[in-house]
This record gives C-alpha cells, sequence and structure tokens, in this order.
C-alpha cells in the first residue's frame, strides 16, 4: 500500500508539471501569434475615462485600457469610442451633444498628443498595418457610439469622418433620430429605420465609414440589410442563443450578418456572456460565444470588441494586459494559426477595406 500511495503521489507531480509545460507551451504560442499578426479590439469606452479622469461619474470598472497594458498584452490596435448617453430629441439637444463628442474627440486627440512615443493614431487599414509593421506604438482608432450625435443633419456624419470617426454605432439603448435600439424597445419608433436614418446609411457608404449595429433592434439590422452596400458590422454584442439578454444576436441576425461578408465582434462583460456569477466568469464562456459563431456561420464572421471601460472584463481578462489568455484558451479549443489570424484582425480588416472599396465604387458611379 505504501509503494501505491508512493507511486500515485509520483504520478501527480508528473501530471501537474506536465500541466504547466502544456501551458507554457500554449502562452508561448500565444506570445508568437500576437507578434505575427495585427490584434484589434473593435471597441472600448476608454477615451471617455481618459478625457476626464478624475470623475467619479463610474459606473463600471475604469482604467482598462492604456498604452503600457496594450504592449503588455500583445493589443496593437484599438477603436476608441467617444459615448453619448441618449438624451431629448430636439434641436437644443442635438446640437448641444455634437458639440460635446467634437470636445471629446479632440480631448483624447490630445491626450494621444502627449504620448506621443507610446501611440499613434491611424485612419485608414493601411496606416494600421503600416503601424504594426513598425511595432511601435498602440494604434489608435476613434468612433462614435450613439447616432444621436448626427442629430438630423447629415453633414454631421462627414465632419465626423474628418475627425478621424471610422465608424458609428447607429444607437445606444434608446430610439434616437436614425433607429430603435434592441435594450428598451421603443413600440411608437421607427419600427426599424427612421427616412433619416437610412439617408445616414447611405452616405456612411458613401465616405466607407463602417455603420455598426450593435445596440440596434431586430427590425433595423433588417432595415439596414436592405439599403447598405458594405458589409454588415457589430462592434461589440454577444450571441442570444447562449445568454438571453436584448442587446444579444439571435442566430438569424448573426446569419444576417455573415450572409454580407459582415462580423460580428464579441464582448467580453458578463452582462452578455454567461448567468454564472461575476467571480465566475472567464474566457471560457467568451469562447463558447466564439465557438458557436463560427460552429454556426464560419470562422470568417468572427472578432472581438471588449467593451473594456464600458462594462467588459472577467477574472482571467481584467484588461487589456490579458488579452492572451484568450489566444491561449482558442489554441486548447483547436483553433489554427489561421483560424486565430482572422480572429484577432483578419476578418474586421477585410470588412473594413471591403467598406472603402464600397465608397470607391459608389464615387465612380455618380462620375
Amino acid at each position: 500500500m505504501k509503494k501505491f500511495l508512493m507511486l500515485a503521489a509520483a504520478l501527480c507531480v508528473f501530471c501537474a508539471a506536465d500541466a504547466q509545460t502544456s501551458d507554457e507551451a500554449y502562452m508561448k504560442k500565444a506570445d508568437e501569434i500576437h507578434k505575427k499578426y495585427l490584434t484589434i479590439d473593435t471597441h472600448n469606452d476608454t477615451a471617455m475615462y481618459l478625457n476626464h479622469p478624475d470623475s467619479d461619474d463610474w459606473s463600471v470598472a475604469k482604467g482598462q485600457v492604456t498604452f503600457p497594458l496594450m504592449k503588455e498584452g500583445g493589443l496593437d490596435a484599438a477603436f476608441f469610442a467617444i459615448y453619448l448617453d441618449q438624451g431629448p430629441l430636439r434641436d437644443s439637444s442635438r446640437d448641444s451633444v455634437y458639440r460635446f463628442a467634437m470636445d471629446e474627440l479632440n480631448l483624447f486627440k490630445k491626450y494621444v498628443a502627449d504620448h506621443k512615443d507610446e501611440a499613434a493614431i491611424a485612419c485608414t487599414p493601411k496606416e494600421v498595418r503600416k503601424l504594426k509593421k513598425e511595432g511601435k506604438k498602440s494604434i489608435v482608432i476613434f468612433a462614435l457610439e450613439n447616432g444621436y450625435g448626427i442629430g438630423q443633419d447629415l453633414a454631421k456624419i462627414d465632419s465626423f469622418y474628418q475627425a478621424g470617426c471610422r465608424y458609428i454605432t447607429l444607437c445606444h439603448n434608446y430610439t434616437n433620430d436614425i433607429c430603435d435600439a434592441s435594450r428598451y424597445y421603443n413600440p411608437n419608433g421607427h419600427g426599424g429605420l427612421s427616412a433619416f436614418g437610412e439617408q445616414v446609411v447611405r452616405r456612411m457608404n458613401e465616405l466607407g465609414m463602417m455603420v455598426d449595429l450593435s445596440h440596434a433592434s431586430t427590425s433595423t439590422l433588417e432595415d439596414v440589410m436592405k439599403i447598405t452596400k458594405a458589409p454588415l458590422f457589430a462592434s461589440h454584442s454577444a450571441v442570444r442563443a447562449i445568454k438571453d439578454h436584448p442587446r444579444n444576436l439571435t442566430d438569424e441576425e448573426i446569419k444576417a450578418i455573415a450572409s454580407t461578408g459582415g462580423v460580428i465582434q464579441i464582448a467580453t462583460g458578463r452582462w452578455c456572456l454567461t448567468n454564472a456569477p461575476k467571480s465566475e466568469t472567464s474566457v471560457k464562456h467568451l469562447a463558447d460565444h466564439i465557438d458557436h459563431i463560427k460552429n454556426l456561420v464560419g470562422p470568417e464572421h468572427i472578432g472581438l470588441g471588449t467593451d473594456f471601460d464600458g462594462g467588459g472584463g472577467m477574472i482571467d481578462l481584467k484588461d487589456c494586459s490579458q488579452m492572451k489568455n484568450i489566444t491561449v484558451e482558442l489554441l486548447k479549443r483547436g483553433y489554427t494559426e489561421k483560424e486565430l489570424e482572422m480572429f484577432w484582425g483578419g476578418n474586421f480588416m477585410r470588412v473594413w477595406e471591403e467598406t472603402i472599396e464600397v465608397a470607391r465604387e459608389i464615387a465612380k458611379g455618380k462620375k
């Protein structure tokens, strides 16, 4: 019996050592992948926090994205969204929120300029790829979360584009002038896109600006699909079949996005991933959503939009310094290097580039 117990103990030590070696091998492979391929997070709310670091008006974790943390986690690029809270649909409020959004963009540009040794702004896929190749700086791209900032003025879309925004999330949690939202659906709303919203989508196509359907209602998604000439895109959403939340996408919505060649960027908050306690929510739950989309429509339609500093994060992905934990989990699940290259940026970059090509074709047709 004593010999048996000694043998069992030796086997346990061997297995533990083997598991540690395996984890180290997975992390080594993850390091290689992050160095080799472009990695992008398509949505965080960090700009608002860094613009106002002393504010106490935060209901979620903050400080999840910094340029040093991006470097540590092997994250090359991130879309920093200017978030707009939904306000009244009247002219004075529309004008005020537009000015606010522009001020926030300018504040964050100053922040980046003050950290020019660490980060650089990109406005095109070509610029993103160049900065990745140089490997010296974190890559900042701008976005607008909530088309409420457009008001009822198409010219403001051009202004946001000229300011560097490369996608607009059509709405947030409530109906605005453009469309109906998914979270708090308004039965007296537009029934999808408004007539003005249709003009918004067309103008964004003309500019090569991505139309973000995260937060949008099913009827809005269906209406956009009828109008847009570019692939559909959701910057930070998840799978409703796994977590029944109105912000998540149904399988039919996922199929609709994929049918246009589009991409669904998975968010990382417990709110969209699982009913498990926050203390147990991990990258395994995130990977379940990635698996679901891969099995439903293929690996060409998945990416990452953390929603850091806006409700994202979990026990082993507390901030962007831990991004490689996602890669390790997907490697353990059998994802190939090619699939990981697509997930981390290949799929999204394809959609962005196709959106720009649509704008070129529209311009040619007008000549």
